[in-house]
């Protein structure tokens, strides 16, 4: 979906309180009216907040003496977001946008070793951490950290869930784990220290792909891990692969995949598909100022056949199937349930693993300039923001606000969790002996409760969980 600069324009003089030209904002306050003018154009529950109403201020000046009464623009923002934490739980501000581009580009500062962390079973305030999987190429995959290991300490402090924050998420760029073995969800120290350095990476979100063959079926695998768009060409290139390859079945892996861009997504879609090239695969519900502003295709995300990198559009490599096949988790989240919950009106869908997370709502990037847009930017500041704007339906105008449930629920054994993309993985295992035999089983719970999962590396980055358009 694209947004012209005629209908930024739109939204921008549309609002009662506009400065002109001839009147210089307060220097103290830049950025809270930067904030208050994006929010009161485009947030998604602008009509929910008295102090967003166009009707709120009647001059400038009444404007500007709301917002001298925010020294920090962080709490102007909080302020007026709606329900904080219930309906909103994605909005967020940055003080440094170069950052955020980097994330949304898949560079952040790390380590490499992505993880997840849990409670103990026997004490919910002690914290063990369990890598999910290692980023090739960092310091954590030159350091000999594999998946499953399991840590306790950073820095020779035992992990609880009142310093995790601290001490695995804090500016330092080095920490060094204690590892442990994993004894039935109460991990006991086993004396093997790992230090590990951060520096700024860039992860292909295309982790790793297989075929297998699996008697009349041949089967292939990806472990797909953000919507970047950087690489599109990539995801490109492995669809071109299975197709050369004809498989016959997809399993596409999204446990470990918590959103990114629409568009990316539309373009999963298509490959995955292909026979339903400008039908209609979501729909995007917007504040009522922007949609009266706005032709209605524009909320329209439609399958495509082609990538447009904005140089040379490039073929979509398109396998047309009937049937596909997800593993996911509670960590699946916006752009991935985006990709299910499109595809169901128009081809059989299945999953195997867990619930997911249950998040439809987007953002865009909202930038201190005229438009909004990087265009003009205010040099003063690197200030930005990342409100919710909108939520989005598939084709029946239907989405699953509490997460998708699994066709078979198959949840991650801790102590078990086997190696990403290899035939004998518990998931995929399991995701492959549904093709083969269709058959669903029925999950027994364990007699060991492996704790609750309270946080997860991907959740402390600038794009955690997020699901965008890109403003044009």
């Amino acid at each position: 979906m694209k947004f012209t600069r005629l209908f930024i324009l739109f939204i921008a003089l549309s609002t009662l309180i506009s400065c002109s030209k001839n009147e210089n904002i307060p220097t103290d306050i830049e950025v809270q009216t930067f904030v208050w003018k994006g929010l009161n154009a485009y947030y998604l529950w602008q009509g929910e907040i008295p102090d967003l109403s166009d009707r709120r201020f009647s001059a400038d000046q009444q404007l500007y003496s709301y917002l001298q009464g925010f020294s920090n623009p962080e709490n102007l923002f909080e302020s007026l977001l709606f329900e904080r934490g219930v309906t909103d739980k994605f909005s967020w501000i940055v003080d440094d946008y170069i950052a955020l581009e980097n994330s949304f580009e898949g560079t952040t500062e790390t380590s490499g070793m992505e993880f997840g962390l849990r409670t103990f079973e026997n004490d919910a305030t002690k914290v063990y951490g369990y890598v999910r999987y290692v980023v090739p190429g960092t310091d954590a995959e030159n350091k000999g950290v594999t998946r499953g290991m399991i840590f306790t300490q950073v820095n020779g402090t035992a992990l609880t869930q009142a310093n995790y924050r601290s001490l695995l998420f804090s500016s330092s760029t080095s920490y060094t784990i204690q590892l442990a073995d994993f004894n039935s969800g109460n991990p006991t120290e086993n004396g093997t220290e790992i230090a590990l350095d951060k520096s700024q990476f860039t992860e292909n979100s295309v982790h790793t792909s297989a075929i297998f063959n699996e008697g009349t079926n041949k089967i292939g695998y990806l472990m797909y891990n953000a919507f970047t768009p950087q690489f599109d060409d990539e995801l490109n290139d492995v669809f071109a692969n299975f197709k050369s390859e004809l498989v016959t079945d997809l399993i596409i892996d999204l446990r470990y995949n918590g959103g990114g861009s629409v568009r990316t997504a539309t373009y999963l879609a298509s490959m995955i598909t292909g026979q339903f090239n400008g039908d209609v695969f979501s729909k995007q519900r917007w504040n009522s100022k922007v949609e009266e502003a706005t032709d209605p295709s524009n909320f329209i995300n439609n399958f495509t056949n082609q990538i447009d990198n904005g140089i040379v559009n490039q073929q979509i490599n398109s396998l047309n199937l009937e049937n596909i096949y997800f593993i996911t988790t509670g960590s699946s989240a916006s752009a991935s349930e985006l990709v299910i919950n499109g595809l169901v009106p128009h081809i059989n869908v299945k999953q195997v693993g867990t619930k997911t997370f249950g998040k439809y709502v987007g953002s865009i990037t909202l930038y201190d300039s005229p438009n909004f847009n990087k265009t003009d930017v205010n040099p003063n500041h690197n200030w930005a923001m990342q409100p919710i704007v909108l939520e989005i339906v598939n084709k029946d105008g239907n989405n699953d606000k509490d997460g998708i449930e699994p066709t078979v629920e198959f949840p991650e054994d801790y102590g078990n969790l086997g190696v990403l993309g290899d035939r004998n993985e518990p998931l995929l295992d399991r995701t492959i002996t549904l093709i083969t035999t269709g058959a669903r089983g029925v999950f027994t719970p364990r007699n060991t409760y492996f704790g609750e999962e309270i946080s997860n590396s991907k959740l402390h980055t600038p794009t955690s969980n997020n699901m965008y358009v890109e403003l044009k």
